[in-house]
């Protein structure tokens, strides 16, 4: 049995836990053998941080939590459980108590805002051919055309779900800002960082999909947070 934490990634909208593929994979060549990937619903912030604490739950022993995109409302919303020693935000949303992802885009719209549209059943999909500009430029044209045929489109409401006691207030933190991301802008990504003052803020020349395109930065900023919080 390996001695390092289990590692529970939490996906954001737009994607499934697929979406984490390469930071999997990453993760298990530096020998961690305990790896948890949530499959959000993607219906509701209530929803969605009721699926990733059962998550956690099931697992024996510390868990560090990493969130990307709306994932990391997620970890903010289910992350104050006993068993989690970290938090890590990977270009993510991280709202402090009675805000929303929306209303934080709002404020500080990004660069691809209106390129997502909803269907008539009230979900958000990011327009097909304009995925890769928007979501991931820095991957090649293949992996951007399977991301956006399989985008996993949520539920417009979710966006102004608020988050009640963020846990980032109680636990430690890391976030790894893109600086090229055109669904969160990248100054709002530094404001969150700092007003939950992190052990430590990376900055990668990277879109939104950095789990994707810079796996192993995102893997060395996990086992950051794997370091920090040991024992």
């Amino acid at each position: 049995m390996s001695d390092k934490p289990t590692i529970v990634l939490v996906h954001g909208f737009w994607g499934g836990a697929a979406h984490w593929a390469n930071v999997i994979t990453e993760l298990n060549k530096r020998g961690y053998d305990r790896i948890r990937a949530v499959e959000n619903p993607l219906t509701s912030l209530a929803d969605d941080a009721e699926r990733t604490r059962k998550m956690v739950k099931q697992v024996d022993g510390p868990v560090v939590l990493v969130g990307h995109s709306y994932g990391g409302a997620v970890i903010t919303e289910a992350g104050d459980l006993p068993d989690v020693t970290a938090l890590v935000y990977i270009a993510a949303f991280a709202p402090d108590a009675g805000e929303s992802p929306g209303q934080i885009s709002q404020e500080n719209p990004p660069a691809a805002f209106d390129n997502i549209a909803p269907d008539s059943d009230g979900y958000l999909w990011i327009a097909q051919d304009k995925f890769r500009e928007s979501f991931c430029q820095d991957l090649s044209a293949d992996e951007a055309l399977v991301m956006a045929v399989t985008q996993k489109a949520p539920l417009g409401s979710t966006f102004g779900d608020n988050v009640t006691a963020p846990a980032w207030r109680n636990k430690p933190t890391w976030y790894q800002v893109s600086t090229q991301d055109r669904m969160i802008h990248p100054d709002n990504e530094r404001r969150m960082a700092q007003r939950m003052n992190p052990r430590r803020t990376v900055e990668l020349d990277a879109s939104h999909a950095s789990l994707a395109s810079q796996p192993q930065a995102v893997v060395d900023l996990i086992e950051d947070a794997v370091r920090e919080t040991a024992g």
